[in-house]
């Protein structure tokens, strides 16, 4: 998404820091703009809003969480935001994940089984979808409850009931 051409010559040193934030972060940011939309232009569209609102709460971050944390927060907030925002959302059954088929060389069963997982990831509701994301992130969960401004045990509870959503959710789409 981000260019590694990208040119920063021109860029104060608070930019050129955050260019650099962004380009060490930015699969946390594809892998949000890719489970909040279904077309690969929204999830450009989605990339760039929350790369946006990154740069407009730069100055307010302390530093009391990690920075992939802050992130987080800042990119679930804006695509739940967006999310809410659009009606034109299709059926579930109609979903299509053909742009992760792009990032897939080979069409071997592991392959089928990650846009499977892709596809029923996107069925699941906006908080449900940003927990199983961070999960597979390996955030811990505290930071997951962080993130989300739940109680630590309350995530690892969804996160349980969640991973045999998923497995029927495989198993009924795949």
């Amino acid at each position: 998404m981000l260019s590694s051409s990208f040119k920063t010559n021109h860029l104060s040193a608070k930019e050129t820091e955050f260019v650099q934030l962004i380009k060490e972060n930015q699969g946390l940011i594809i892998k949000v703009s890719r489970l909040y939309t279904n077309t690969l232009e929204d999830e450009q569209d989605l990339f760039q809003e929350i790369v946006l609102q990154l740069w407009r709460s730069y100055d307010s971050f302390k530093g009391q969480s990690k920075i992939s944390t802050w992130m987080y927060r800042v990119a679930l907030n804006t695509a739940i935001t967006l999310f809410r925002k659009s009606s034109k959302t299709p059926a579930t059954d109609e979903i299509m994940d053909f742009h992760i088929a792009q990032f897939l060389e080979n069409d071997d069963e592991k392959n089928q089984q990650v846009s499977l997982l892709y596809k029923v990831i996107k069925m699941l509701p906006n908080i449900e979808r940003a927990i199983v994301t961070m999960y597979l992130d390996d955030l811990p969960y505290k930071e997951i409850a962080e993130n989300l401004g739940i109680t630590e045990v309350n995530a690892r509870v969804k996160m349980n009931r969640l991973k045999k959503t998923l497995k029927e959710l495989m198993e009924k789409h795949g």
